[in-house]
């Protein structure tokens, strides 16, 4: 449960609407279910504990860069309570498009085995391994739900900016046009700077339309006051034409407003134009003198997409390419200034910002991109602390494998039971009480987080009543619960159902989510230096994918040649991708004496250094290791305890 809710906005003063600071009074987007927002706004947002994961920099660093796991509501709560406010906020959230992306796994090399050179470029894509926000891409997202849950996150992003920040809401077709209204009601009509269009080519393809080349940008100022740096970029070959006139026209934002302001190219020949009359200074706001080889950045920006074979990309499906977010906080920040990605990825703005000496904050749900923008902000000696929002949600990889494993962990459980509505998670058949519905909260819905007492209103007044045969029992799951007496009290007044209403926690379900991986080490002392080895490294729920994936691929290859089966070795060190030992602390925070990240050509990164070499199995400190932390090719972490 949360340790308590923080407001979005100030107290307010007698007879001041909580919410008029917010938005407008009749809200402009209406859709279903868009005044029920409110309800949780004015409860505030959940503040849980958080746990220090890792501090990776100099003892004794003051901590300014953070790295959070948890939801975008659940950061601002934390931000807020810390009393940080974030000068810049860029943000890629899901484009409710209804596709799907899958994580991309690759076997390691096998230190001990020279001819498994060729496994290490074995390519598998298994559905279960997939982040957060690309699983957020699929349809789990109707409209409404996408616009309720954006509206909540775009207020609480509102209550953590400095009074000149500005946001960009990176977006598509697909759902921007909506977001912009509520943009609009957010943050204010006056308050909007551009709709910027992000122009990219790639691939040309046949179809029956005009071909998708540009994704859409939303930029909004918090106010009047906003920061905004002009950013030039080269000249196009009309406007270097233009220098031969000597001057041009366009508009800028100034003080919050459009206002036209004149391009001069040539001195002499504006003088001359001046002098003859074919200009009037006065009718501009601001004179501005541009390099003959530049001009000021217009609303279109034709930026690369990333190639596919650049160094630059890192495997993440929604990774944006680092010109476009150096041109974003070059624009909307200084030196020193505090950038935020509340999706955060795979780490593109933290990284710019740091290579821009801002300081940054990166959230994310997804263990996988909190775990690309560590490894890539170590490798440039960044100092910043890793946070785990201990919200119940972040329980496994992502809290959509979460809802997947949970419904193969309860018991007796059967989804997708004919006469159930999407609202029930499925029905325990019971051989005395029958079929029995289940509730479980959406946990990729931040929205359905919470148990309360509209929730279990529509489950006796709304969902249980729709049933053609009335149970003798239901479930209502939860993770987070308002209040357990009063909601059991509440059921007691209020059930108009002979139905019994059952209250069950799934967190001792979900303790069962995660399973460690095994590891067995031994340390040796060679001289000044500490060689920990790595003898057998294995992973249950590894083994078990790659056995599904192995069956896949035989029963697709059924009638065909025979297929080579993908084999783990009996030391299981082609699982392994990354691994550190700490020779500072037993327990606690961790922090990296020494890493090594092997690549998917089994190539080396030794504490932040690439290499040409080939992981030998080991890891060197210099200190004798206290623990060691191992990361497996899908992600998860183990850390063990090294016993004297």
């Amino acid at each position: 449960m949360p340790v308590k809710y923080i407001p979005y906005t100030p107290d307010p003063i007698r007879g001041q609407s909580l919410l008029s600071s917010i938005s407008r009074s009749q809200r402009l987007l209406r859709y279903r279910d868009h005044d029920k927002v409110f309800e949780k706004i004015q409860r505030g947002m959940p503040y849980y504990e958080v746990e220090t994961v890792e501090h990776v920099g100099k003892p004794g660093t003051d901590w300014n860069n953070l790295l959070l796991r948890g939801e975008c509501l659940c950061a601002c709560a934390y931000l807020k309570e810390q009393g940080i406010k974030v000068d810049l906020v860029y943000i890629d959230p899901p484009f409710a498009s209804g596709a799907n992306y899958a994580k991309k796994v690759y076997l390691r090399r096998n230190p001990h085995f020279a001819e498994k050179i060729a496994q290490a470029e074995q390519e598998l894509e298994i559905e279960e391994l997939q982040a957060f926000e690309e699983t957020m891409y699929g349809d789990i997202w109707q409209k409404e739900d996408y616009l309720n849950w954006m509206y909540e996150n775009l207020v609480a992003i509102k209550s953590v900016m400095s009074d000149t920040a500005s946001i960009y809401v990176h977006l598509d077709w697909h759902i921007g046009h909506y977001v912009k209204v509520l943009m609009d009601e957010v943050f204010g009509e006056g308050n909007f700077a551009n709709e910027i269009i992000w122009f990219y080519r790639r691939w040309s393809a046949s179809s029956s339309y005009f071909q998708n080349m540009h994704d859409t940008i939303l930029f909004y100022s918090k106010n009047s006051s906003s920061k905004l740096n002009p950013v030039y970029v080269e000249a196009t070959e009309g406007q270097k034409k233009k220098h031969n006139k000597g001057w041009d026209r366009n508009s800028v934002l100034i003080d919050g407003r459009m206002q036209p302001q004149l391009l001069v190219y040539n001195q002499a020949k504006v003088d001359e134009a001046v002098e003859k009359g074919r200009i009037n200074l006065d009718e501009y706001a601001r004179i501005v003198h541009v390099d003959t080889g530049e001009t000021i950045a217009p609303d279109v920006w034709e930026i690369n997409y990333i190639n596919s074979q650049s160094r630059e990309r890192l495997g993440y499906p929604t990774q944006k390419p680092k010109d476009l977010l150096e041109r974003i906080i070059k624009a909307s920040s200084d030196e020193g200034m505090i950038v935020a990605d509340f999706f955060g990825g795979s780490g593109v703005t933290a990284k710019v910002a740091n290579d821009l000496n801002r300081k940054f904050i990166h959230c994310d749900v997804g263990i996988n991109s909190l775990q690309i923008t560590r490894d890539r902000l170590q490798e440039t000696n960044a100092e910043f602390q890793v946070l785990d929002i201990k919200d119940g949600v972040s329980l496994f990889r992502n809290p959509q494998q979460t809802m997947d494993k949970l419904a193969k962990l309860m018991d007796g459980l059967q989804q997708n039971v004919e006469g159930l509505s999407d609202f029930w998670f499925g029905a325990i058949q019971d051989s005395k009480l029958g079929s029995i519905p289940v509730y479980v909260p959406n946990l990729v819905d931040s929205s359905e987080k919470v148990l309360d007492i509209p929730v279990v209103n529509r489950i006796f007044n709304e969902e249980l009543q729709k049933l053609e045969d009335m149970p003798e029992k239901a479930i209502a799951c939860y993770v987070d619960i308002e209040d357990h007496k009063e909601l059991e009290q509440f059921i007691e007044e209020n059930n108009p159902l002979l139905t019994k209403i059952e209250l069950r926690d799934l967190k001792p379900l979900l303790d069962h989510v995660v399973s460690n991986d095994e590891c067995h080490v031994r340390v040796e002392q060679a001289g000044n230096e500490f060689i920990t080895r790595i003898h057998r490294f294995h992973s249950d729920r590894l083994q078990q994918k790659l056995d599904e994936y192995n069956a896949k691929r035989r029963l697709n290859a059924a009638h065909k040649e025979a297929i080579t089966p993908v084999m783990i070795s009996d030391e299981g060190l082609e699982l392994i991708e990354w691994l550190a030992v700490d020779c500072e602390n037993a327990e606690g925070a961790w922090h990296s004496s020494n890493e090594i990240k092997i690549d998917k050509l089994g190539y080396t990164t030794i504490d932040g250094r690439e290499t040409k070499e080939f992981w030998n199995g080991a890891i060197t400190s210099k200190q004798k290791p206290l623990r060691i932390k191992i990361r497996n090719i899908a992600g998860d972490e183990t850390v063990k305890t090294i016993d004297d």
